[in-house]
């Protein structure tokens, strides 16, 4: 039974007793979604992953009436019609259907249709055929213009309803809906419009909202979550706790206030008379408001405020139990009736729960770490009496023994506290004992028999995979003798409780000691097992490892918890996937199991057995529910092992609990304390703060509360100080003494010079501080280094990446070259090399080329051979007019205007390709487009070549321009002039090589050398010098030259410059002074003065010459290379035209081909959509022709039952002829009455408020009003209506007969309505019918006109022809796109006819000059001399020719040779026998590869039948998986498989590495094969056309 809190289900089922369904469905995982219909009778079902399926039920009967999936469709919300249970709607966030339910016989089919939804603005898409759109525009040049679909390449079902990026619009979403009397849908949607839907028609229309300016501020946009209708409008909640009255009226409405409630309102529902409406709110709560004159709103059930944290009984665990929220509720609940009793709230963040089984007491752990005790003797009136505050950290786990002595807290910080469960100790503390952190179960042994508590801690070890195990032991005189097993900070000595560590070697989610303390039973968290570890004997140090001792599989999703029985022998396992399991403990075996939740909620948090065992609860984890398990057999061993522990319990608890109960009731909640008293309390208004480095007194604030951990600690330390006073004063005045001497060092050391200046750091006495400030500085440079190599990294792979693609994948590297003087700038084509793919294509190609154009030359010739005959006949008569007229000799090869392209200007042979005008089929365009590619390839190869020529040739002349430059610069260094040399260099653009290298003078910034770096440098430039000095040896010639010939042997020409005459001593003396000898030296001196300075002049011109000539050269040379240039960039411009024009040629063909490929998917597409259309139409055939047969039938049967009415009416007097005539006639008038039923009424205020009127009828309601009449038939039948006189006999013959018209009128009726509905059905089929008729017609038509287009679009080619500038003018320059009238012809037709109209008029003006001139003879006679010489010309042309003509050795051996066909004939037996063996050892090897291919064959086989059944198990693990992954998306955490299926994951990923490996290598074998095979046929002789 549940009650109607949805916070709380209150659940008497027994346990281990299965639920039987009332209706049984095929889903595989669960329903989402349930509605009546108004008239009860039919239940409607919607299931999620991975049916998606609806279903509608006769639920009285569990008989699902028909059903249909739509996959992948989440639905939201689902209702019936109220007035026509025929009509369904489902509306989910994107999308609103409306289903309608059709009725044939007994046959139910469900059909939908769905609703087209404004767009987010609240405007309409208009929306377009996509499958037969009709508004395409027209394309007369590039054919014909095909949907969307067509482009995009789709043909399935996915064309049906594609749409690109661009034309998606968001549109509205809706939230929930109503029905209305009038068959109308209200739509709530999310963005606050209100739609209404006609059902019929699937009309949208927009209301529009009317603005109120009275109406209170933050209501203009309402988030509807759930609607209702009432007569003239609707009902609808909010997020924010209100519920509005929307007035509608006409296509408008108006917003009131209807009702606030406390809580955001989650659903609402009228009765079935409209006086009440039911609220349920998001938290749980359930209202009811009542209308009237006076209405009321009532709270009819309160929910806990949020999802349960704890819950516990109240000992002994058989009236009562509680639960806690996380808001500090904590609620008292009865476990009879599921109410609850009472509440009370602590206004603090909660976390556990737990109820003393010594005393009627419990304790509530809270976030801030503090535990609550509450007095809970009476149920009804729980109290907080105590509160104490162990630490600052939160309370994970509250946890009292079995004999209820100690109360075990434990933290976040993975503290244990253990507190004194007495009421009469005021919950003492203790003390404390560390363990791990992430506590995650605190497991107890309390025996009756024995004086210590054992405890286990379980905590995990993330960063070893491991779980560690802390046990100790807790004396039962602990709190007599507290004092000696704790230190001074509370803390309990590790060997005063005989604490031991335990590991086990993989992680375990729960643990739990068994009461025998020999073993531990554990919960794997990476497997689904349950293990059990026994417990070493002996005594131990330091951490014991334990191994697993038994272990069974748990049987649960992901990791669960175990729990004991309060007797020990029962172990209960919970997990993820809601199911509680009860084992032995001693077999591990489950005798008991129930599913008390759902995975969707995450399963099951927490569970709790009385201490009779007779009561188990069980507390879900997301779902908000607390389950309560009562026994369906409790008896036997099962029972009295539970009991009698239970009784010896309580009689040992007996004495002591009343005692504690008795000081419960003494301390009051005005006397609770902030503290603990047994601890001390501080009363002081100050109190010492203790600093490390000082001792001063502080005030402190004593407002407050100190955690007990603190205080203690405080007391220590106040301890401490008292004892080492005396020893702190002296280390202080020590420090103070350091600290001065050090100050003074740091004087001393400013005044120093720097090189002997300590830095400020070595002054530092905190030695531990400095190395860590050191050790961050490294660090962050450290990571500062990562990041830089790491963006350095990042840049160098994308510079590799560039490099690769645009310079090492280059074949030709694309490179620019400058002019010398002039601004022109030629670049190659950078070209990459072709792949073998390409380059085997196109050998294909030009191979079938080939083979076309030697077939259409031996059709040529077959045709001329037999059109040989005919021509001879003719010959005579033409050979008059054959001889006045010119030879034409043609040509295979197009001009260039039909070629479309000037690439025969570059010397290409275009000989192989088709005419623009012959391109009609798939393959041709292809083949076309491959050999333009090659045309444009070797276009690019042909300038690239004369590119490299010309960049060859700037390269010579920079080198020239080099060699002349060192020439003028040693001109102008003799001359002494300033003028600049020229000299040309390479730009980047014309060596971009030099881009990707880095020079060391492009980097800026300084080198970072290391210090090994600097020292091996400097060792090799001392190397090097003192290598140097000792291969110089000793420079004696070098200064005797210097000094007495100035460094050279002779005088060279170019010294002349340079030469000066030293001038006599005795000029330095006055002119009157000198000697006559002297004078004659001073005329020598200037004689020989001026001849050198006539030799210098002579030579100076002499150099200026040079240097005139040189530069002239240069300059020549340089303009000759630019006018080179100049041409080569003429060049480059035709070349990228003809690169163009190829390419717009290869572009119109990809076109073609592309508008090809849309066809064939349109075309395509459409075989589809008629195929489906075709198999819809059988559908429907079938089903018009079942219906008809049994429309028949059932009218066949509607006959007969209205003939035997009709018999039955006409017998009537025959069977009663017996008796007076009279009396007949009474009896026929009483044959023919029937009773009146009356129906009923419903009060007129009730009708002016139910909005839908009566229910309509339905199958029950026939059945009621059946039984109704059969009753009212009774009255009738009664004796007191016989006439006088009648005999009984005759009348009880009567009553039966009448009564069976009656009944026969019934099922004429029933059939009647029966039959209409037939006849409904069988007219909507043929409707459908005749829809499908007519589109299947319009498919054929598309088609038919699409076959059209595109024999039109192949045979409409589009040509490119090249036009001469000029030659084609337009006036306003208005291109015409439409020649209907108009055909291409070749030129060569008209220049023919032109030839023809030239040689006629030739005639004509011949013949008039022959008989008018008589100078035709000596016209005649000059114009055989000019055709003499050029015959002579041509015959010395020839000549010339003749002597220049190539003679092979192939020729020469041919005249030389004197058996040359005998020698030829040995060379053909030779190439014959080698063929011969060729084709032997082919069919060998064909023979082999044929057994090989029959053996694979076999092998093929069977790995089809086994991958059969490879497939057959993948279905059923897939379901498998299937089901596992919504678990394990619903929970929402790794599954317990999660590490297998990764360690198999990466078996298999080294398995596809290992099976990849072996593809390269058995694909290199192939490769060396096949080169080996290549090598072995070199040997062979080649096969060359001679």
């Amino acid at each position: 039974m549940s009650t109607p809190n949805p916070d709380l289900t209150s659940h008497t089922p027994h346990l281990g007793e299965e639920a039987h369904p009332l209706l049984s469905g095929s889903v595989l995982l669960d329903y989402t979604l349930l509605s009546f219909s108004y008239c009860g009778t039919y239940l409607a079902s919607y299931s999620s992953l991975p049916e998606f399926e609806l279903a509608l039920w006769k639920w009285e009967s569990s008989v699902i009436l028909c059903k249909k999936s739509q996959p992948g469709v989440d639905v939201s919300c689902m209702t019936f019609n109220p007035m026509n249970w025929r009509q369904l709607c489902l509306s989910s966030p994107s999308a609103l259907t409306v289903w309608t339910v059709e009725k044939s016989n007994q046959e139910h089919y469900l059909k939908a249709k769905s609703v087209k939804l404004p767009m987010e603005d609240g405007s309409f898409y208009n929306e377009t055929d996509v499958i037969f759109p009709t508004s395409l525009p027209k394309d007369l040049i590039y054919g014909p213009v095909l949907p969307l679909s067509a482009i995009a390449g789709l043909v399935g079902e996915e064309a049906e309803t594609f749409r690109p990026k661009d034309d998606l619009y968001p549109l509205l979403h809706p939230t929930m809906h109503c029905w209305t009397p009038t068959n109308d849908l209200y739509i709530g949607c999310e963005e606050g419009h209100l739609l209404m839907v006609n059902a019929e028609t699937l009309k949208v229309t927009i209301l529009n909202k009317i603005e109120d300016t009275t109406s209170r501020e933050g209501c203009h946009l309402i988030n509807p979550v759930t609607m209702a209708y009432q007569k003239g409008g609707v009902l609808i909640s909010g997020i924010d706790g209100f519920v509005y009255s929307f007035i509608i009226k006409d296509l408008h409405y108006k917003i009131e206030d209807f009702l606030q409630v406390e809580e955001p309102v989650e659903h609402m529902m009228f009765s079935p008379s409209y006086q009440m409406l039911l609220i349920q709110t998001e938290k749980g709560s359930i209202y009811i408001y009542t209308f009237g004159e006076e209405p009321t709103f009532n709270r009819v059930l309160e929910a806990c405020d949020g999802k349960f944290q704890a819950i516990d009984f109240i000992s002994p665990g058989n009236e009562y139990c509680m639960t806690l929220t996380h808001s500090g509720e904590v609620c008292v609940w009865c476990l009879e009736d599921g109410t609850c009793a009472s509440r009370i709230c602590l206004n603090t963040p909660a976390t556990v729960l737990a109820s003393s089984p010594s005393s009627f007491s419990a304790a509530v752990g809270t976030q801030e770490g503090s535990i609550h005790f509450l007095d809970v003797r009476d149920p009804e009136t729980p109290r907080a009496v105590y509160k104490v505050f162990p630490s600052e950290w939160s309370v994970q786990h509250l946890l009292y023994d079995q004999r209820g002595i100690y109360l075990l807290v434990g933290t976040s910080e993975g503290c244990i506290f253990i507190i004194n469960a007495n009421p009469s100790s005021l919950f003492q503390i203790l003390g404390f004992v560390e363990v791990g952190k992430d506590i995650l179960q605190i497991s107890t042994v309390s025996l009756l028999e024995t004086d210590i508590v054992e405890v286990m801690v379980l905590s995990p070890l993330p960063e070893t995979g491991r779980s560690r195990l802390e046990i100790f032991t807790l004396p039962t005189t602990l709190p007599q003798v507290s004092t000696s097993f704790a230190d001074e900070r509370g803390r309990l000595r590790d060997e005063l409780i005989a604490k031991f560590l335990y590991e086990i070697e993989h992680t375990l989610s729960s643990a739990v000691l068994d009461y025998q303390s020999h073993q531990v039973y554990g919960f794997c968290n990476q497997v689904p097992y349950i293990c059990s570890y026994r417990l070493p004997e002996k005594e131990h140090s330091g951490i014991c490892i334990l191994k697993p001792y038994r272990k069974v599989q748990s049987k649960h999703y992901g990791p669960g918890m175990l729990s004991l029985s309060p007797h020990g022998l029962w172990l209960t396992t919970i997990a993820k996937g809601g199911i509680l399991c009860i084992r032995d403990v001693h077999t591990l075996e489950t005798f008991a199991r129930s599913r008390s939740h759902s995975h969707q909620g995450h399963g099951i948090q927490s569970v709790r057995i009385s201490m009779d065992g007779k009561n188990i609860l069980v507390n879900g984890r997301n779902d908000g529910t607390l389950v309560y398990l009562r026994w369906r057999r409790f008896g036997g061993n099962l029972a009295s092992e539970i009991l009698e522990y239970c009784q010896k319990l309580l009689i040992s608890l007996s004495n002591t609990m009343d005692e504690e109960n008795d000081y419960l009731s003494i301390l009051k909640r005005e006397s609770l304390n902030l503290g603990s008293t047994s601890e001390h309390t501080i009363n002081e208004d100050t109190k010492l703060s203790i600093d490390s480095s000082q001792e001063e007194l502080t005030q402190v604030d004593n407002s407050k509360e100190i955690p007990w951990i603190q205080q203690k600690s405080q007391e220590a330390i106040r301890k401490e100080v008292k004892l080492f006073s005396k020893k702190r004063k002296e280390i202080k005045t020590g420090i103070k003494a350091l600290a001065k001497t050090v100050l003074t060092m740091m004087e001393e050391n400013e005044a120093i010079d720097n090189i002997a200046k300590l830095e400020q750091k070595e002054f530092s006495l905190d030695l531990e501080e400095l190395e860590r400030l050191h050790n961050e500085n490294e660090e962050e440079v450290a990571k500062i280094r990562k990041d830089a190599e790491m963006h350095n990294l990042a840049k160098a792979y994308l510079a590799e990446l560039i490099k690769e693609e645009c310079w090492n994948a280059m074949a030709v590297k694309g490179r620019a070259l400058k002019c010398f003087h002039m601004p022109y700038v030629v670049e190659n084509f950078p070209m990459k090399e072709r792949t073998d793919e390409e380059l085997k294509e196109l050998k294909r190609v030009l191979q079938q080329k080939k083979i076309e154009a030697e077939c259409l030359k031996l059709r040529k010739e077959i045709v001329e051979v037999q059109s040989a005959i005919t021509l001879v006949k003719k010959h005579h008569e033409e050979e008059d007019e054959e001889e006045e007229e010119d030879v034409a000799v043609k040509t295979s090869n197009l001009p260039n205007y039909l070629l479309g392209s000037l690439s025969t200007d570059f010397g290409v042979h275009i000989s192989l390709l088709s005419g623009q005008l012959e391109l009609h089929s798939r393959e041709e365009k292809i083949n076309q487009i491959i050999l333009l590619k090659d045309v444009i390839y070797k276009v690019k190869t042909i300038f690239n070549n004369e590119f490299d020529a010309a960049y060859k040739q700037k390269e010579f002349e920079i080198a020239r321009v080099k060699e002349r430059n060192v020439r003028i610069q040693e001109i102008i260094l003799d001359l002494d002039l300033e003028e600049v040399v020229w000299q040309p260099e390479f730009d980047d653009c014309e060596k971009p090589e030099r881009t990707l290298v880095v020079e060391n003078k492009e980097i800026t910034a300084h080198r970072f050398v290391n210090p090994w770096q600097k020292n091996k440098t400097q060792f090799t430039v001392t190397s090097k010098m003192e290598q140097w000095l000792l291969t110089r040896g000793p420079d004696t010639r070098h200064r005797a030259l210097m000094d007495m010939m100035g460094g050279v042997l002779e005088v060279k020409k170019e010294d002349i410059l340079r030469m000066v005459i030293p001038q006599p001593a005795f000029m330095a003396k006055p002119d009157a002074v000198w000697s006559e000898e002297e004078r004659k030296q001073f005329k020598e001196y200037e004689k020989k003065v001026k001849e050198l300075n006539e030799e210098r002049e002579k030579y100076r011109k002499s150099l200026e010459a040079e240097m005139k000539k040189l530069q002239n050269s240069i300059q020549e040379s340089t303009q000759n290379f630019d006018e080179h240039l100049k041409r080569l960039f003429e060049r480059r411009v035709k070349a990228e035209m003809v690169v163009n024009q190829e390419e717009l040629k290869i572009n119109n063909l990809v076109f073609s081909l592309l508008l090809d490929e849309e066809i064939s998917s349109r075309e395509a597409f459409l075989n589809n959509y008629l195929i489906k259309k075709q198999a819809e139409k059988n559908q429907t055939s079938e089903a018009i022709q079942k219906a008809k047969e049994d429309l028949d039938t059932y009218r066949e049967h509607y006959d007969n039952l209205l003939a035997e009415d009709k018999v039955l009416d006409r017998s009537f007097k025959k069977e009663f002829s017996e008796i007076p005539s009279h009396q007949v006639d009474i009896l026929y008038k009483l044959f023919k009455r029937r009773p009146r039923i009356q129906k009923q009424k419903i009060h007129s205020d009730t009708a002016s408020i139910v909005p839908f009127g009566e229910r309509p009828e339905s199958g029950k309601l026939n059945k009621d009003a059946f039984a109704q009449l059969m009753k009212a038939m009774d009255d009738l039948d009664n004796i007191s209506n016989m006439p006088e006189g009648l005999d009984p006999l005759v009348w009880d013959h009567f009553c039966q007969t009448r009564r069976a018209k009656v009944e026969n009128e019934q099922k004429v009726k029933q059939k009647a309505a029966g039959l209409m509905e037939m006849v409904a059905f069988l007219r909507r089929r043929t409707e459908e019918d005749e829809k499908l008729q007519q589109e299947i017609e319009k498919v054929f038509h598309e088609r038919i006109v699409l076959q059209e287009e595109k024999v039109r679009f192949q045979l409409n080619l589009t040509i490119q022809i090249l036009l001469k500038q000029g030659q084609v003018e337009l006036e306003n320059f208005q291109l015409l796109l439409e020649y209907p009238d108009a055909i291409l012809i070749n030129k060569s037709i008209i220049e023919d006819l032109n030839c023809v109209i030239r040689a006629q008029g030739q005639k004509k003006v011949a013949s008039m000059m022959e008989s008018k001139d008589v100078h035709k003879g000596i016209f005649q006679i000059e114009w055989e001399h000019k055709k003499m010489e050029m015959e002579m010309e041509d015959l010395n042309q020839k000549a010339w020719d003749i002597q220049m003509l190539f003679f092979s050795r192939d020729r020469q051996k041919y005249l030389n040779e004197p058996n040359y066909e005998t020698l030829i004939a040995i060379q053909i037996g030779i190439m014959e026998q080698t063929i011969a063996v060729l084709d032997k050892t082919h069919k060998k090897n064909v023979e082999n590869c044929k057994k090989l291919l029959k053996k694979l064959g076999r092998y093929s086989n069977q790995k089809d039948i086994a991958n059969y059944t490879l497939s057959c198990n993948l279905r059923e693990e897939l379901v498998a998986v299937s089901e596992r992954k919504d678990i394990c998306n619903a929970i929402g955490s790794q599954l317990t498989c999660e590490k297998i299926a990764k360690e198999q994951y990466e078996n298999m990923m080294h398995q596809q590495k290992l099976t990849n490996i072996s593809k390269q290598q058995a694909e290199q074998i192939s490769i060396l094969q096949a080169e080996v095979e290549r090598l072995r046929m070199k040997t062979f002789p080649a096969l060359v056309q001679m």
